[in-house]
């Protein structure tokens, strides 16, 4: 034993200096073994899942693709489209981003900056597995499959508080003229009647302005415009104009709505502090329990007196019973990164993974989405709170569907529709005033095509 003892123990020292040697060495290796990935995710820290969003999703993935690192960059909002905004300028996108098949990713599309989707959709068959919808080259502003969507977006939706309602004697507003009568009860015991954001850049022309606009102009009325064949300056598109004075004057929508964040206005409405919401069919999330908090804005006993509809019937409009409803946003691959590469496997492995079905699921349980784009989801057999079952049925309450502004028109042009919405909800500037401005930003966005 004292003879084979000492060589046991340098045998042993041996192997543990061999094991740890090599431990190091596949430490050194396997940084440039990883194919890594620059990404820009729209993260809204507001809503309940956003916690759950980085376990769930991203470090998920990580863990089961270990060849394939992620650097991440999160941004919502303005900051997130000043970022792809300033990225463009310079000529370079990231790897794998978020965007919208139109609206405020024209750009994207227009210069050709995200690849064309469709070969690798149709390599792997997953036209079965996707809504026809989702997968038309016609819904994006490319012409090609630039994005893979996670949804169908309905822009606006209803929120209808029932125990605000039921407090001051009153019941759901069918029509408007209904509504603008509530104002004064509503008033009186201290409630608004609308809540609404609209000191962001983009919340009335997406949730209600391309519902009205479609309503007095009928389906279609963008197709006309942008053809050449009707202008803003039209009868229609002025009364459109001219009924979102009305909603001010009649104080149907309070002016201290122009001063109103996005991030305050869910707040708001779960505080009872007005009878109705007007936001998008997303906004759900905001409301419902957190996966990762386990609390939510809105309890879930107390969503059963939340429901979920389209804006009441305008009298004197063309159409009634309609919505504005776009193709979702999704996820794309930067057109830079070359076909058949490592990189774009590594990619198009990622962006199946964020608008596949396990994340369009966990995007249902937790609002994120309403109409998942997925097929193959059943959805009576996922957890869902009773203002996500509201939202899912949201496609009775309409029967028409037409344009969303900033999903038919480019920046130059919808950036000046909700300037003059703004402006006419501040009295600086008239319903016409405002359409003959969008007019001329249209044709000066028209002359530099």
């Amino acid at each position: 034993m004292k003879n084979t003892a000492p060589f046991i123990v340098r045998f042993i020292v041996l192997l543990m200096i061999v094991m740890i040697a090599g431990s190091l060495g596949t430490c050194k290796k396997q940084p440039s073994g990883r194919t890594e990935l620059w990404v820009l995710n729209y993260y809204d820290t507001s809503t309940v899942h956003a916690a759950g969003e980085i376990t769930l999703v991203w470090e998920a993935f990580e863990r089961a693709n270990p060849d394939i690192k992620i650097i991440r960059e999160d941004a919502f909002n303005d900051p997130f489209h000043n970022k792809v905004d300033s990225y463009v300028r310079e000529g370079r996108i990231p790897d794998v981003m978020y965007a919208w098949p139109s609206g405020r990713s024209t750009e994207l599309h227009a210069r050709g900056l995200l690849k064309n989707l469709g070969p690798l959709v149709q390599r792997d068959n997953l036209s079965s597995l996707y809504s026809a919808t989702a997968l038309d080259p016609s819904g994006q502003a490319s012409g090609y499959l630039g994005i893979l969507p996670q949804a169908i977006t309905a822009t606006n939706a209803f929120y209808i508080n029932l125990a605000v309602l039921d407090a001051c004697g009153l019941e759901p507003a069918k029509t408007y003229g209904e509504l603008r009568a509530q104002v004064p009860i509503l008033k009186a015991r201290g409630y608004e009647t609308v809540l609404m954001a609209n000191a962001d850049s983009w919340v009335m022309q997406s949730c209600l302005f391309s519902l009205v606009a479609g309503r007095f102009c009928g389906k279609g009325w963008e197709q006309r415009i942008l053809s050449g064949g009707s202008a803003f300056t039209d009868p229609g598109f002025v009364a459109a104009l001219d009924f979102i004075k009305t909603l001010y004057d009649d104080g149907v929508l309070s002016k201290t709505a122009l001063s109103t964040g996005y991030a305050e206005v869910a707040e708001q409405f779960a505080a009872h502090r007005g009878a109705y919401l007007i936001d998008g069919d997303w906004r759900v999330a905001a409301f419902v329990t957190g996966k990762s908090t386990g609390q939510a804005l809105i309890p879930v006993e107390a969503q059963r007196n939340i429901l979920i509809s389209v804006f009441p019937e305008i009298e004197g409009a063309l159409l009634n019973r309609s919505n504005s409803v776009v193709l979702g946003t999704g996820w794309g691959i930067s057109a830079a990164i070359p076909p058949g590469s490592v990189k774009e496997e590594a990619a198009w492995r990622l962006v199946k993974w964020l608008s596949g079905k396990e994340v369009q699921e966990w995007l249902l349980e937790t609002g994120g989405i309403a109409i998942p784009t997925r097929t193959d989801i059943d959805v009576g057999s996922l957890r869902l709170e009773p203002m996500q079952v509201a939202v899912g049925n949201l496609g009775k309450e309409y029967d028409v569907s037409t344009a969303v502004i900033d999903g038919a028109f480019d920046e130059a042009v919808y950036t000046p529709i909700n300037e003059g919405l703004q402006a006419i909800g501040m009295g600086t500037r008239t319903p016409r005033q405002a359409a003959q401005a969008i007019q001329s930003a249209f044709e000066a966005w028209r002359a530099q095509r």
